[in-house]
């Protein structure tokens, strides 16, 4: 298979909304839909682990969230939305492309989608993969302002994310018309904080990446609305995940610096029989160099 046998839609998902989406390998076999994090688009499942997942007999869906890439963009303060909302965008990805039930991997907050897609639409998903996430219900936002305070987590919260990452974080996008050189000058600092310090680190497999981002985008800093709808809350919680009767992977790196490892262990805790798996030496980034070693926990979680 070549990254090109693909076929491409635009998917009208309700609201006036229109998501750019593309399938590889044989639709008969079963379907994995990748689910971006926030800010993310669908290309950044990288090409090398699509490959691998339909050269292992599985079909693959990748797609962009509203507001980026080529899908549509959303004017926030008129036309407010949330993780509900972009879960509701994933079902709609399915259907366009005649889709019952699917393995779900989602990464980030894509691992978020795909927790509360298990529980609302559990007819819709075969298994659950949650990737460098965190338990549903996890207090984000209210755990990052207590680091950026100076102030210890509240008991019983998780780790914020690092005082490094949260540092480069605020200068992660450029101005508006900065360029692309001004685009990249702000992003590649953040990435090599997120890649982690222990696996290598390949500057310009990150700066292609960023390259790709920034030439699909129509408007780039629309992304940002992620955070907005990600701080809206939810209303499931933690201990709802309970419920949750798909048969669930969580995949998380050990250097994680976004959702350090105690985001993983409580997920994996919070969902009964979840399997958890820790990958060695990787961020909160999915380098090429971890292609073969994600590609094989899936295909083996999603082939029985």
């Amino acid at each position: 298979m070549t990254m090109q046998e693909n076929n491409e839609k635009m998917i009208a998902a309700g609201a006036g909304l229109t998501l750019w989406a593309e399938d590889f390998g044989a639709p008969e076999d079963p379907t994995v839909l990748l689910v971006m994090g926030a800010q993310a688009q669908g290309v950044q499942w990288n090409d090398g682990l699509v490959r691998r997942l339909v050269e292992g007999g599985r079909h693959v869906i990748r797609y962009d969230h509203r507001d980026t890439g080529r899908s549509s963009r959303v004017d926030f303060a008129a036309h407010p939305y949330t993780v509900a909302d972009l879960a509701s965008d994933a079902l709609a990805v399915l259907d366009a492309f005649a889709v019952d039930r699917a393995h779900l991997v989602g990464a980030s907050l894509g691992g978020i989608i795909a927790q509360r897609l298990a529980l609302t639409d559990p007819h819709r998903v075969l298994t659950l993969t949650s990737l460098s996430s965190q338990p549903l219900g996890t207090d984000t936002a209210g755990a990052i302002q207590r680091a950026m305070a100076g102030l210890a987590p509240s008991p019983g919260q998780l780790p914020p994310p690092t005082a490094e990452l949260l540092a480069v974080l605020m200068t992660s996008f450029p101005e508006p018309g900065a360029g692309l050189e001004g685009y990249l000058a702000a992003r590649l600092p953040m990435w090599r904080v997120l890649h982690g310090p222990e696996l290598p680190f390949d500057e310009e497999e990150y700066r292609a990446m960023e390259e790709r981002v920034h030439g699909r985008a129509e408007d780039i800093g629309a992304a940002l609305n992620h955070t907005l709808a990600g701080a809206a809350g939810d209303s499931f919680t933690t201990a709802d995940l309970a419920s949750v009767a798909a048969p669930t992977l969580v995949l998380h790196g050990t250097r994680d610096p976004m959702f350090p490892p105690p985001h993983a262990e409580a997920t994996a805790a919070a969902v009964p029989g979840a399997r958890l798996v820790m990958l060695e030496g990787m961020g909160h980034t999915l380098p090429r160099a971890v292609d073969g070693r994600l590609a094989a926990e899936i295909l083996a979680h999603t082939g029985g």
